[in-house]
């Protein structure tokens, strides 16, 4: 039989599917898109990506993680500039997996990129509370956080703005609730759920909210032109270009390692599903349509359906293809704020309040580093605040690689003997310095240096200076032993 799993792979594509829908069009509604471009955006995760090798099991399209970024990029750049920035971003992930990048993703710091998800769910959340009440939000993070209390106060005197944000607070109530229902009633996505019973809502009471815009599956198509790949010269579309790449290739190759976890079938193969990636990027911008990366909820989903194969998901991106070219009209029943709703509890699941309590219980440099990130992005950007967090990480390595330790031996006659071992490094240098200047003047001293596995040059020049003041005619001599071997490390 050539399709030994069909059966299987089938009913996992139809729940994937079912998943999938409402989050395509709510992250392409909540990135200042059309809506239809989230749906092009799940049809090629799961007809191109979904081809390739890479995760047999893990799917792609939009994702909740790229919703603020892809949306300050449209109100900088506008949205016909956004194609040439995915396709690009889409070109350097084919080039980092042919060059066999993809592993290295792996050495980024949890921290940072959980610190990352977080800054953007928060974001996420505030921006999508002015969605449901059909208010437009600021433009930066902060100014959406800060200007929440006098949205809401506001929103309860104007009727029309508080029936829309009531709709888009029972969609997250039915998200939040549909866990507990009996197991043959969750066969149904949560997200699916509200969103139709919002819809069903809205209709039945005749609510004065606003609906989803629809212009067809072709007419949302706008591939980029020349002109909008002039703009990739300047300093800050380069910047988009690059938090593109770096966000959508780790946040995949993450969830890969995730989903690997989940099932006893083949391993990811980082590199493929890297290409993997930049493949169906490039494709998405080519389309002028929303990148994608490899999303966790639609994955799991996948594996727990009973999937067996990729079949499920290139089948998944056939439904979705068919339910935009037949169905489209279906999408302008939809009300924003249900979608609005949807999206703050995918922000709400992006910030990981359990990893933070764990954190700071055993690894309280790693639980900064993850604040830190979160406030970055919130108070300044995306881009520079996940390079604040990467600068973080990196500094807390080298400080903790720099451990060094310096042990005195009196054996009450002769030299006192002074051991140092580990990591001489200047980051430690003021340590090792005022330790050194408290021994006694008045006796000779021998340095004994084998100990140590790395001594950088500044340490070496620092301590040669010491014993050379320590041995003038006033002070006893210092003799330095193991000097030969460490500076062949310090060169």
């Amino acid at each position: 039989m050539k399709f030994p799993h069909l059966r299987q792979d089938f009913a996992a594509s139809l729940v994937v599917f079912l998943v999938a829908l409402p989050l395509c069009v709510g992250v392409a509604v909540a990135s200042g898109v059309p809506a239809e471009l989230g749906l092009i955006t799940g049809i090629v995760g799961g007809l191109v990506t979904g081809l390739m090798r890479g995760s047999s099991l893990q799917v792609s399209g939009p994702a909740a993680g790229l919703t603020v970024l892809v949306f300050e990029a449209v109100r900088e750049f506008g949205l016909p500039a956004l194609g040439a920035l995915v396709l690009v971003a889409g070109v350097l992930q084919l080039a980092m997996g042919t060059l066999g990048l993809g592993r290295w993703f792996r050495a980024i710091s949890v921290s940072v990129v959980e610190g990352m998800l977080a800054g953007i769910g928060l974001v996420l959340i505030a921006g999508q509370m002015y969605a449901a009440t059909g208010r437009e939000a600021p433009a930066s993070g902060l100014g959406k956080l800060a200007g929440l209390p006098s949205m809401l106060i506001e929103t309860v005197g104007d009727t029309t703005a508080l029936t829309s944000l009531a709709l888009g607070a029972v969609t997250v109530s039915v998200m939040v609730l549909w866990k507990r229902t009996p197991k043959k009633v969750q066969v149904v996505p949560g997200a699916l759920a509200a969103v139709a019973l919002a819809t069903l809502a809205t209709l039945a009471l005749n609510l004065p909210v606003a609906t989803v815009e629809v212009q067809g599956l072709l007419g949302a198509i706008q591939p980029p032109g020349l002109d909008a790949f002039g703009e990739m010269v300047s300093v800050s579309a380069l910047g988009t270009v690059l938090a593109f790449t770096l966000i959508a290739s780790a946040e995949s190759l993450f969830s890969a390692a995730a989903v690997d976890r989940l099932h006893d079938g083949p391993r990811t193969q980082y590199d493929k599903e890297l290409m993997a990636q930049g493949a169906g990027n490039a494709v998405c911008g080519a389309l002028g349509a929303l990148p994608m990366t490899a999303v966790i909820v639609r994955s799991s989903a996948n594996v727990q359906a009973g999937a067996r194969t990729k079949a499920s998901r290139v089948l998944h991106g056939v439904w979705l293809l068919l339910f935009a070219a037949l169905l489209p009209s279906a999408l302008a029943l939809i009300p924003l704020p249900a979608l609005a709703g949807i999206l703050v509890h995918a922000g709400w699941k992006l910030i990981p309040l359990r990893a933070i309590r764990a954190l700071w219980r055993e690894h309280r440099g790693e639980a900064l580093i993850l604040v830190v990130t979160a406030v970055s992005i919130v108070t300044v950007n995306m881009f520079e605040g996940v390079l604040i967090g990467l600068a973080l990480s990196v500094a807390k390595t080298a400080w903790a690689a720099s451990h060094i330790e310096l042990e005195v031996v009196d054996k009450g006659a002769g030299p006192l003997q002074v051991y140092l071992s580990g990591n001489a490094t200047f980051l430690r240098l003021p340590k090792i310095l005022d330790s050194l200047e408290k021994l006694p003047q008045d006796r000779p001293i021998g340095l004994d240096l084998s100990g140590l596995h790395h001594l950088d040059h500044a340490c070496r020049t620092a301590l040669e200076n010491w014993a050379s003041r320590h041995s003038d005619s006033e002070t006893e001599s210092v003799t330095m032993t193991g000097a030969r071997m460490t500076k062949a490390m310090a060169e």
